[in-house]
């Protein structure tokens, strides 16, 4: 009788989540930065890895991103379950209202929530990042941090444990004077090191390579091509460093990504027409009533002062008055849907790119003018910009395949995995994923 009760207070427990089951001894949510899931679904991508890890694993046909669908918040998201209006991540660079150059975010510090790596080393968990943005003193062990513009002396300087970037410049690359982390195989060759070094059970890992090929040329490209089955071997080398340290077994590989890609044809330049209508006339000295800051496939409205609803009007006006030959080219995002879908809560509204056109800050010169390469950053509605994810190991269930999920959604995927204690997300585990 004793027995049967114990069983069944086990199981209220169980269904009502209050015991945290560990399903996977290691997790490694690694992104492909303009990951986009045709590249695992079609034929034409020289993808044999990722599709072996589908067929033997899961996989999602599309992955919602964030606003804007830039690396940075989206990276954030990933790793603390929240949009960008709860963990502070709006875009790559920080925003200057004054008109001078932006720095990216790239400190821990910048996310005002609770992250994974925070959770994992709070139960006693080794944890490893490599070139995640956001990352630089992040609560890590082993840590190369993405730190965009910055240089490479700053990514060394913040390299955790100290002396770490030198011993993998010596160690992994036989004593070279810098890492080329362009090529996704070269960070894959540091994540084997550090596999075989410490066995984290959590690592994140962000390659780029894709990202950049998309950007110089759009959705398709010998680069595009060439970049993405470079990442499908970097993975093939991580999977090759699991199975030679004994952990493959016990091991859930996640292979993610940030946004997916629009090609660019136009380039729309909006603060031209602020510029025109006298709205935006000098930013260091302060004389302007609005500006928008763009972000790739969209931009967004900054106000001087943050209650002036006649200026809101008057920009409104102006892009409404534009011909339809103009129009087509954006999409206003209103503040309701901002709030609503948790976006950046600083700016009056936004624009989103349509018929393949991307925004600059430009206030001179023609406000629509053609444009090249590719681009993302669009509002995250559309099937172009969405990213995709396959996962594979111990807990996933083998076979499933997630029609549709957000990439708010990975982090309770990975807490659940590794019984993690953490906050409550905004995002959910998607239904059949794991078993």
């Amino acid at each position: 009788m004793k027995k049967q009760l114990s069983i069944a207070f086990l199981s209220i427990f169980m269904a009502t989540g209050q015991l945290m089951a560990q399903t996977a001894k290691h997790v490694i949510f690694l992104t492909i930065d303009g990951f986009r899931p045709d590249f695992y679904l079609d034929s034409e991508w020289k993808t044999p890895t990722l599709r072996a890890l589908m067929k033997d694993g899961a996989y999602a046909k599309g992955v919602n991103s964030v606003f804007p669908s830039m690396t940075y918040p989206s990276h954030t998201t990933i790793v603390t379950g929240v949009q960008p209006a709860k963990h502070g991540i709006y875009y790559n660079n920080i925003f200057t209202p004054d008109g001078a150059q932006q720095q990216p975010y790239w400190q821990d510090s910048s996310i005002h929530v609770t992250t994974i790596w925070k959770a994992a080393k709070e139960k006693g968990m080794t944890v490893a990042s490599l070139y995640w943005p956001v990352s630089a003193n992040a609560p890590v062990d082993y840590n190369i941090p993405d730190i965009g513009s910055l240089g490479d002396e700053v990514r060394e300087q913040y390299s955790l444990p100290k002396g770490f970037y030198a011993d993998v410049k010596k160690e992994v690359f036989g004593g070279v004077d810098k890492i080329d982390a362009g090529k996704n195989q070269n960070v894959a060759k540091i994540a084997a090191y550090v596999i075989r070094k410490s066995q984290p059970q959590l690592m994140t890992i962000h390659l780029f390579s894709v990202d950049h090929a998309e950007h110089m040329q759009g959705r398709q490209g010998e680069e595009v091509h060439e970049a993405v089955a470079d990442a499908d071997e970097a993975v093939g080398i991580i999977i090759d460093a699991l199975k030679a340290a004994g952990t493959w077994e016990n091991t859930v590989l996640m292979i993610g990504g940030d946004h997916g890609f629009y090609d660019v044809k136009k380039t729309v330049s909006p603060n031209v027409w602020l510029k025109e209508a006298g709205l935006l006339n000098d930013l260091k000295s302060g004389d302007w009533k609005a500006q928008f800051n763009s972000s790739g496939g969209s931009a967004y409205l900054y106000l001087k002062d943050p209650s002036d609803q006649s200026t809101i009007t008057k920009v409104k006006a102006l892009l409404t008055a534009q011909p339809d030959s103009i129009k087509q080219y954006y999409r206003i995002i209103s503040k309701e849907q901002l709030t609503k879908g948790g976006f950046n809560p600083n700016v009056a509204f936004a624009v989103t790119g349509e018929h393949d056109a991307a925004f600059s800050n430009a206030t001179t010169g023609d406000a629509v003018k053609a444009g090249k390469g590719g681009t993302h950053g669009h509002f995250p509605d559309t099937k172009n910009i969405r990213t995709g994810l396959v996962a594979h190991g111990p807990g996933i269930r083998k076979g499933a395949v997630i029609d549709e999920m957000n990439l708010r959604d990975m982090a309770p995927v990975i807490v659940k995995l590794l019984g993690l204690s953490f906050p409550q997300v905004d995002g959910k585990i998607p239904a059949g994923l794991l078993k």
